[in-house]
């Protein structure tokens, strides 16, 4: 039985340490904001074993005018329940939540090598490739809602 439902910051690491920090201290997988009340941090779940995680912050961006904005983040599912369509539904799952609270737009950072994921669900590249040390090449990616 997989099913997602609402977690706290800390919940996540256990996810986000192997998938997006491996080698680095616990500590790297706290993100600015986690802890604000305007944050939402989802989880996977397959019975109740935690293999993927996706968190939501109400930031904005300057690349858009959209008032009502929300930062994905911290999108991981372990590496032997990738290519299932969890990091799908966890996606859609933001999108849901992002759409009750009114928001108007969606972005994040997106890692180059899963730029085509992100495609695939609409979402599009806004401006020129950077780099995130020791972490590799990123793109804005947004969609509106």
């Amino acid at each position: 039985m997989i099913f997602i439902h609402q977690i706290e910051a800390e919940e996540t690491f256990s996810v986000r340490l192997p998938v997006l920090r491996p080698g680095k201290p616990i500590e790297s997988c706290h993100f600015e904001g986690d802890n604000l009340g305007t944050t939402a941090h989802f989880g996977m779940y397959e019975h109740d074993d935690l293999i993927g995680v996706v968190s939501v912050y109400k930031v904005n961006h300057p690349i858009s005018s959209k008032k009502e904005q929300y930062q994905m983040r911290g999108m991981a599912v372990l590496q032997e329940h990738q290519r299932k369509g969890i990091g799908e539904q966890l996606v859609k799952k933001v999108e849901h939540y992002v759409k009750e609270k009114k928001g108007e737009l969606i972005w994040f950072n997106a890692r180059e090598l899963a730029v085509p994921f992100y495609q695939k669900l609409d979402y599009k590249i806004k401006g020129d490739s950077f780099e995130i040390t020791e972490i590799g090449t990123h793109f804005v990616m947004l969609k509106c809602m």
